[in-house]
């Protein structure tokens, strides 16, 4: 018998109002059962929303360095218990332990971040340009958040979104993926466990139309969303029409150039952790390896031995290196790109098929592939896999390698390998991406800096650090005239 979860609202743990529920399982492991999850629908949202609402009236007017008070209490939590988190997520969503409690301490990180920034929520005060009157800015919050976010950080990304929320006065409606209820259930429970006041932070778990119902609500102020462009785009079409503030952080085709002074032992390992970490399932993750010609053969034959060897299994186990793919869908998805690469003459260097082997017939294991022979205008050179799938493009010069890398609507991540100070302060100028990294692989954001891209990865705000404020805050101009008499400002100073 499956154990049964339920939602979060008003401060109390309850089932979907209508009792409807979804069933999760884990992705290496089909027959073991996670658990039974609450559908929420629209009058379960309804409730959660009022509640945050309700909560909303004394949040926002507690001192924020209280609220950050809670934030440290949080963060405290989550380290005592990093590791039984870690092993549920693992369990739930298939990366390896290793990797799981780095999502975790993540989380911890943003929690200490965003708990020191409650004391520095700053305004400005600036000159007056009238006499005896005092000119300055303060933040507001926002009020009620949606927070909408995807299954293969389910810890991380919904605490970059939630901390900064709750440390600037909102209250948030917060539903996870259907592929990750659980690990979100166990960060609310943290929530619960440090105290934190009734209606503050709800859960509703379901599935597309849950998070339809929080975008839709009048009563929610803001959304912020990670997921697929395609999802994004549609959120955005809501808030534009109901006047809702909105972040998106959506998809990516991430590019590693490797030019031929680059230091080739570093650029193989930036490579296969970039582009097999977390089964390639990261928005960040490595989809284009761009090698100048020079260098090109050399380490292609090393990145097909390479990524040959890696270990591929249940991510709680030791030694694992490669967990599976989330779900069947994505296994079908992954899957139909190899036909998509045999019709445009791409050659499958190695990969390309499901993992067989000890255990790996229970779950959704699919070969780290790598793609030579990629021309830059190719299916598997423009589209998102989101899998373990490397696409190998060549180039003559620094300049050709910067060409194929903007050439693509997303602009999240990249990442440039090379000795030459001066092309990598370039490289910095030169690629279109929200993240350049420079003799790293295209993943590794830390907590305390902007996260997101440009072009159709995202709509222009950044989560995490100093930046992320901007969102959850409203600004608000003050004047103070100490004058004693009107004064008129511009008609004034005619």
């Amino acid at each position: 018998m499956a154990t049964s979860f339920k939602n979060y609202i008003g401060g109390q743990w309850q089932d979907a109002a209508d009792n409807a529920t979804f069933v999760d399982t884990n992705p290496a492991r089909s027959a073991d059962v996670i658990g039974r999850f609450p559908l929420s629908g629209e009058r379960d949202v309804d409730a959660a929303v009022r509640a945050a609402q309700e909560a909303f009236v004394t949040w926002r007017r507690m001192p924020a360095p209280q609220r950050g008070d809670y934030l440290k209490r949080i963060g405290d939590l989550l380290t005592e218990r990093k590791d039984a988190i870690a092993f549920e997520m693992t369990r739930e969503m298939g990366k390896t332990f290793t990797e799981t409690k780095g999502d975790v301490q993540e989380a911890i990180d943003t929690a200490y971040y965003a708990a020191s920034e409650t004391r520095r929520l700053f305004g400005h005060t600036v000159p007056s340009e009238l006499p005896n009157k005092f000119n300055m800015s303060i933040r507001r919050p926002v009020g009620v958040i949606g927070v909408i976010t995807a299954w293969n950080f389910p810890v991380a990304v919904p605490t970059w979104k939630m901390f900064p929320a709750i440390a600037a006065g909102n209250t948030v409606v917060f539903k996870p993926s259907e592929d990750a209820p659980h690990s979100g259930m166990l960060l609310v429970q943290v929530f619960v466990d440090a105290g934190l006041p009734v209606g503050v932070v709800n859960l509703v778990q379901g599935a597309g139309a849950t998070g339809a119902a929080i975008v839709n609500h009048p009563g929610v102020d803001a959304v912020s969303f990670t997921g697929s462009t395609q999802t994004g785009a549609r959120i955005a079409e809501v808030c534009g029409r109901t006047h809702k503030r909105v972040s998106l952080e959506m998809g990516g085709k991430n590019p590693q150039i490797v030019l031929a002074d680059a230091d080739l032992d570093l650029a193989l390992e930036g490579v296969l952790w970039g582009a097999f970490g977390t089964t390639g399932q990261r928005c960040t993750a490595t989809s284009r390896l761009i090698l100048h010609e020079a260098i090109h053969d050399t380490l292609v034959d090393r990145l097909i031995t390479a990524a040959g060897r890696l270990k591929l299994g249940y991510g709680n186990e030791p030694g694992v290196q490669v967990g599976p793919l989330i779900n069947q869908k994505a296994f079908d998805k992954v899957s139909s790109y190899m036909d998509v690469a045999r019709s445009e003459g791409v050659r499958i260097a190695c990969g390309g098929k499901r993992a067989m082997g000890a255990g790996l017939d229970m779950g959704y294991f699919f070969e780290p592939t790598v793609f030579t022979g990629v021309t830059p205008n190719m299916r598997v050179a423009q589209e998102e896999i989101f899998g373990p799938v490397l696409s190998v493009l060549k180039a003559s010069s620094y300049e050709e390698a910067v060409a194929i890398a903007n050439n693509t609507e997303y602009g999240l991540s990249s990442s440039i390998y090379t000795k030459d100070v001066t092309i990598a302060f370039r490289a910095i100028e030169d690629i279109e991406a929200g993240i350049t990294y420079i003799n790293g692989p295209t993943i590794g954001a830390e907590a305390h800096m902007p996260f997101g891209g440009v072009k159709h990865t995202g709509n222009g705000h950044r989560e995490g650090g100093w930046e992320v404020f901007d969102f959850y805050t409203e600004t608000k101009s003050v004047y103070i005239d100490y004058s004693g008499k009107l004064q008129k400002a511009q008609i004034d100073n005619q």
